[in-house]
């Protein structure tokens, strides 16, 4: 059975969004024995992007019957104001047969805008996800998460997720060794979980200004594996337990704890994709046992260390 993918591009989208799944569909099945590919516009032929670049001869929306899977690039202006109607018809007429309707970074917001997230998970690109939450209330917005899935509805976070997006469809589609086999001819690990977090903890923690909390959150994250508590941690900042954490919510907008559980967790990631076995990283993060460590992936990443291990490393072949 081939299932046809339709993306639907328009005038300043982002090249990405459109190019990166599509050369994930193209490696997945360079003989077009299950995807039939194609690119679709408002208006049908050439497209700008907003970095310059052009796609050639689109198919008009009204003119290119139904997919099976709808893919919608984002685009920097869909945040900022009102979508183009024309855009919107295009978008639903197309969705309105297909049995997957997605979205990649901001094309949630046309998604959106027509009402099909409403009462569902979404994500988009982190930069976005209060702007998509504050216009949609009905929309539960995952803004820390890679791509989200809510019955036929798939939405990714911004550009590069759009291919773990499309990884994931294709394992859908056609197995996992696939889906493996064409995230190595992309020189990329494993295609990501979905509950897989945007960024990591040194980079989503917010800037911390207070000099005594910033050399003690360094030190812990040059060493996580070391015994921090928030006693040990207080004591290192020459504070009191309750005054760490009032820093800590005040700077970090989290507990001492819950930081210091993120970061070894972010430790961990690492020492799985190294190959270690689950007590090496246990040991190696600062978790001390294989229950804790799994404990802490199913709340942070809402999978196992074995899953993410999994799907998330490269493989090799002798």
């Amino acid at each position: 059975m081939t299932i046809r993918i339709g993306i639907l591009v328009f005038d300043g989208m982002t090249m990405l969004d459109a190019s990166g799944p599509a050369e994930v569909f193209n490696l997945a099945d360079p003989a077009r024995h299950h995807y039939d590919l194609v690119f679709i516009s408002p208006a049908g032929g050439r497209v700008l992007s907003s970095s310059g670049m052009e796609l050639g001869q689109t198919l008009a929306a009204d003119e290119a019957g139904e997919v099976d899977t709808l893919l919608v690039a984002g685009g920097a202006q869909l945040p900022e104001g009102r979508i183009n109607e024309e855009l919107l018809t295009s978008v639903a007429s197309l969705a309105s047969g297909a049995q997957r309707v997605t979205s990649v970074c901001t094309g949630a917001f046309i998604l959106a805008e027509l009402g099909y997230l409403d009462g569902r998970r979404a994500t988009t690109h982190w930069r976005h996800a209060h702007t998509l939450a504050t216009r949609h209330p009905r929309v539960t917005v995952e803004p820390d998460i890679i791509h989200v899935r809510d019955g036929r509805y798939l939405t990714s976070a911004g550009i590069s997720a759009g291919i773990d997006l499309a990884l994931a469809m294709v394992e859908e589609d056609l197995g996992v060794e696939i889906a493996r086999e064409t995230a190595r001819e992309l020189v990329m690990f494993m295609h990501r979980p979905g509950g897989q977090t945007q960024f990591s903890t040194a980079l989503s923690t917010p800037p911390v200004q207070n000099g005594v909390l910033r050399a003690l959150m360094d030190a812990v994250l040059a060493n996580p594996a070391d015994e921090h508590t928030s006693t040990s941690m207080a004591a290192t900042a020459g504070v009191s337990v309750r005054h760490l954490n009032r820093m800590f919510q005040a700077e970090a907008a989290t507990t001492p704890a819950r930081w210091l559980e993120r970061v070894r967790v972010d430790a961990a990631r690492a020492l799985v994709l190294d190959g270690h076995s689950m007590t090496q990283v246990a040991q190696l993060s600062g978790f001390g046992s294989d229950e804790t460590l799994r404990r802490a992936f199913a709340r942070q990443l809402d999978t196992t260390p074995t899953s993410f291990r999994d799907r998330f490393s490269t493989t090799t072949r002798d």
